[in-house]
Formats: C-alpha cells, sequence, structure tokens
C-alpha cells in the first residue's frame, strides 16, 4: 500500500490541481481510556509498526466518539492493516491492551491532504512513469529564490514543477529557469532565465559562513551548493596572511577571511560583483576590479609596496567597562601587511587554469623574500576546475597535463606540501559525466622567479 499515489489516469497532467490529492483512507484508531497512557502506548504501537506515522502528520487526535472527544480524550491513528473488530489482525501488545480495557479499536477515517504530500511523492504521481528517475531535485537556492536548470523532457511541466516546489519549500518564493550556460554566454558567470513561479525578485539575502551576503542574484555569481568549499578552502588560511582572491565573486572566500583576521585582496571583472565585494570591505579585505589575467601579478606587487609602506590593519580591543582606568584599557592592535601573498584563489572551474601562466615571473628579482633567505615560502595556488568523471586516474592525469601546459613544470597527483606534488580536492558533481575539482600546489621557483615576459 503506498498513501501517496494518484490513479495513473490523471498523470502527465502539465498544470497543479491541488484537489486530486485529497482522499479519505479508511482506517482504525486506538480509543485510549486515560490520557496520560497516550505516551506508553504510542511508543509501543510505534515498535509493533501499527501506528500510522507520516511526515508532517499527527497520529493523536481528538477521540472519533463526540462525546468522548468531548472530554477531552483522544486517540491514536493505526495502519490501516489493522482491523477494527479483528483481533488476527492485532499484535499481542495491542490484544493486551484491549483485554486491559486500555485500550479500544474503533473505525476511523483520515483524510490525507495536499499538505501531507512530498514534492517527490507529488512529482511521481503526476509525472509520466518515464519520467521518475531523474525528477529535479538538486536545485540551486540563492535567499528566496530556487534556481532549476530542466532538462527538454520536464520542459512541457516546468511550471507544475516550479508551483510545487513553492508549495514544499517555506523558504522558496520565487523559482526561475536557466536558458543558456554560465561560463559560456557570459564571461561574468550570469546567465538568461524564465521566472516560473512568483514574482520576478532576483534580490536575496545569503547567510553563510556567519557572513550576511544581499545581492541581485541576477547579476553576479552564486552557488549556494559551493559552501563546503568555501569553508574549506578559508580554513586553510592563517590570521595575518595575505590571500589574493583572483575570482572573488560577491566575496564567500573573502569575507569569512576577513572576519578571522586574514588580509584578503579580492578581485571581480564583474562591476557588480565588484560593487556587492566593496560592501564588505574592511580592515583586512580590499575590492579590486580588474581582469584576473593581469590581477595576478599587480596583486603581488601591490602587497610588496603596501608592505614596504607600512600598511596595517588596526584592531580595536573588545569593549571593557566604561568605569574601567583608562590607563588598563588595551590598546588597538596594529596588524602589519606582509610583503608576500601566502595564497592565491581562483574559483573559475570554466576557465581558471588557463590563467596559470600569468605566475611565471609573479616574483621576479624578489628571491630574498623567500626561503632559504627567509622562513617565507612561496604561494599556495587553489585552482577550480573540471575534469571528466572517472573511477580512475583519467581526471588527476588530464588536470596535470593542464597546469603543465600553462606552466611547464610537471606536477603529480599528491600531497600539496610536498614539492612537485599537487593535491586534487574532488569538489562536487556538476553532470553524470562532469566533476568540479580544486587543484592546489605550491608555486616552484623556476616560475616565480622567472622574468616577466
Amino acid at each position: 500500500m503506498n498513501l501517496f499515489r494518484l490513479p495513473a489516469a490523471v498523470r502527465a497532467a502539465e498544470t497543479l490541481d491541488r484537489a486530486l490529492f485529497s482522499r479519505t483512507l479508511p482506517t482504525a484508531a486506538a480509543s485510549v481510556r486515560d490520557n496520560r497512557l497516550l505516551a506508553k502506548y504510542r511508543k509501543q504501537l510505534e515498535k509493533t509498526n501499527e501506528m500510522l506515522l507520516l511526515d508532517r502528520f499527527n497520529p493523536i487526535v481528538a477521540d472519533p466518539d463526540a462525546s468522548l472527544g468531548g472530554q477531552g480524550r483522544k486517540c491514536l491513528i493505526l495502519q490501516p492493516s489493522v482491523k477494527p473488530g479483528v483481533p488476527e489482525t492485532w499484535s499481542p501488545v495491542l490484544q493486551e491492551a484491549s483485554k486491559l480495557g486500555d485500550l479500544t479499536v474503533v473505525p476511523f477515517e483520515v483524510t490525507i491532504g495536499y499538505d501531507l504530500w512530498s514534492y517527490l511523492d507529488v512529482m511521481r504521481s503526476l509525472l509520466p512513469e518515464h519520467l521518475h528517475g531523474e525528477i529535479p531535485v538538486g536545485f540551486n537556492t540563492a535567499g528566496h529564490v530556487a534556481h532549476l536548470n530542466l532538462r527538454s523532457q520536464y520542459q512541457p511541466y516546468k511550471h507544475m514543477i516550479a508551483q510545487v516546489i513553492v508549495d514544499k519549500n517555506p523558504t522558496i518564493r520565487t523559482v526561475i529557469n536557466k536558458t543558456d550556460n554560465v561560463g559560456t554566454e557570459s564571461e561574468f558567470r550570469t546567465f538568461a532565465y524564465e521566472v516560473l513561479a512568483g514574482a520576478d525578485d532576483m534580490l536575496v539575502e545569503v547567510n553563510e559562513a556567519g557572513c550576511v551576503f544581499q545581492f541581485d542574484y541576477s547579476k553576479v555569481y552564486w552557488n549556494t551548493k559551493l559552501g563546503t568549499e568555501h569553508q574549506r578552502i578559508t580554513g586553510l588560511f592563517k590570521a595575518g596572511e595575505v590571500v589574493v582572491d583572483v575570482m572573488a565573486g560577491i566575496g564567500p572566500f573573502a569575507a569569512p577571511a576577513g572576519k578571522k583576521g586574514v588580509f584578503v585582496w579580492a578581485n571581480d571583472k564583474n562591476p557588480e560583483s565588484y560593487k556587492y565585494l566593496s560592501e564588505v570591505v574592511s580592515e583586512f579585505v580590499k575590492p579590486f576590479n580588474c581582469d584576473g589575467h593581469d590581477f595576478i601579478r599587480k596583486a603581488a606587487d601591490l602587497v610588496l609596496e603596501a608592505s614596504r609602506r607600512g600598511d596595517c590593519a588596526v584592531v580595536k580591543p573588545v569593549k571593557v567597562s566604561r568605569s574601567a582606568p583608562v590607563e588598563s584599557r588595551p590598546a588597538p592592535v596594529r596588524i602589519p601587511v606582509p610583503a608576500t601573498v601566502a595564497h592565491f584563489v581562483m574559483n573559475l572551474p570554466a576557465s581558471a587554469l588557463e590563467f596559470l601562466h600569468n605566475f611565471r615571473g609573479l616574483y621576479h628579482g624578489q628571491e630574498r623574500l623567500f626561503a632559504p633567505h627567509t622562513e617565507t615560502r612561496l604561494p599556495m595556488v587553489h585552482a577550480h576546475c573540471f575534469a571528466v568523471k572517472a573511477t580512475d586516474a583519467t581526471a588527476l592525469d588530464d588536470i596535470c597535463g593542464r597546469i603543465y601546459n600553462e606552466l611547464g613544470v610537471k606536477f603529480t597527483p599528491g600531497d600539496a606540501a610536498r614539492d612537485g606534488e599537487v593535491s586534487i580536492h574532488e569538489v562536487r558533481d556538476v553532470a553524470p559525466a562532469k566533476r568540479m575539482f580544486c587543484a592546489s600546489f605550491r608555486l616552484p621557483a623556476e616560475v616565480a622567479f622567472a622574468p616577466r615576459a
């Protein structure tokens, strides 16, 4: 028995009729002699699988006998397999409780309404069976907006799918469908879209890693599914270091890194992204609006200049009591900008590896800033990229080959802490045969100190 299936005749509808999802289910209920016994018998009947347990459904209701219900008496709704007057369908627990007079099994009717149906149950009931295998479930969200990328076979049902998403997700008010490819038609990773449900309101608010981002989702790039990756990368940074975020978007790496005392030179070519980046400016975060190819070397030069000028962040102490003597109050802490960059982040998976040649000559003539002259090591580079989804080393070899094509240095998959090795982290699947990775490696000396072209 499946409570959440409609007759096959209603499948393949292209509009949503919520009334179709209301049905009356004849079943049974255990009328409880004393409400103080409810918890005891609910627990026991759950163990015997006789309770009717559904999401968003309360199995404890007023007794169907009007006189008992009027006195506040309750009953436990049971599975349809439990038949009133047929003790053979009852468990030993239920039979014993009936003999004791604690429970009385009586007929009951349950109304299953649209609000009890899950998104998937609704879709499986309305869509043709041959479409059940890939029902859209993994959509992106940004604030109150759900972003679909529907395949052609689902296009006839797109408005119905969108309306069910709104119904079943209380935080979603607008559903859109992408109508072109991010990163192909738009260099800013924005996309054309159609509104399938709700208002065309793309001004959203997102909270991630304790940072609040407010932006126009139609004009900048944002992917909520990358939240774990944002945290993983920012977890590599140490307070007081300098990070250069070459394709920073609106700051999902920069803002949380800045909050932990990391200097971030954050750049994005999209003027709209730069506008929102400017809203997260702090003592530690500096926004830029440059082409990423130019920014890699420019940022290293700017950081060195800032350090030589004596630039610093001034961090005020935590609040102290006004009654505390002035001389006992801690002074602001000055944190100097280091002379070198510790990390470069390049989150543009469609083409980030094609930017790597810009690291050649990054620190030409500045060898004395680094080991063995100092304890400072050359920067780590974290470049996101796409590669084929495979169970063998195909993707890893492909990524290493693409790095070699740009830098002329051969890396082997392994641990970025060791020279000549690259850590390749699997971020997420983006298509059945396509996966997103992050390649992390330390910039080789022969690249960093080479003459600039």
